[in-house]
């Protein structure tokens, strides 16, 4: 899936859009994504100038957006209709910083699926594991005059 086809599921636009692409789907299990993490980033010009570091609540943000893209792929959520909320985080672990010029590769497993859904995910570069945690979403009827994506 490329950035147009994630921008059709997602509401999220730049600057906080965390997927680029999704590498792999496989509906109602689980999503693999990525995301370059850019020197250019607003985020990372104020997050220790001279020394850019991803922030961790970025990372977990990302694991919640490839878990709405799965959510879709597996009939579960509508963007057209629909909004998925995050709702809380369990068991969140930063292990590594990310860092400008690496790509994450985001994996994120459903444990449940429905109008409530929890996950399970893990981000990755390069084979290190930069930060990890289980979250639940919230799917609800999109409010009157809310624009689609």
């Amino acid at each position: 899936m490329d950035a147009v086809q994630i921008q059709n599921i997602l509401p999220h636009r730049y600057p906080f859009l965390f997927i680029d692409r999704v590498v792999e789907v496989v509906p109602g299990a689980s999503i693999v994504a990525e995301h370059l993490v850019s020197n250019s980033s607003p985020i990372l010009q104020g997050h220790f100038p001279g020394n850019p570091i991803l922030p961790g609540v970025v990372q977990v943000e990302a694991m919640a957006q490839a878990a709405i893209i799965l959510a879709h792929a597996s009939g579960q959520f509508d963007p057209a209709t629909q909004l998925c909320y995050f709702i809380g985080i369990q068991n969140a672990k930063f292990r590594a910083p990310a860092r400008p010029g690496e790509v994450l590769r985001i994996e994120v497993t459903a444990e449940r699926m429905g109008s409530i859904g929890k996950f399970s995910a893990q981000v990755s570069a390069d084979g290190q594991v930069k930060s990890s945690g289980t979250f639940t979403a919230i799917i609800e009827k999109k409010p009157e005059g809310v624009p689609n994506a």
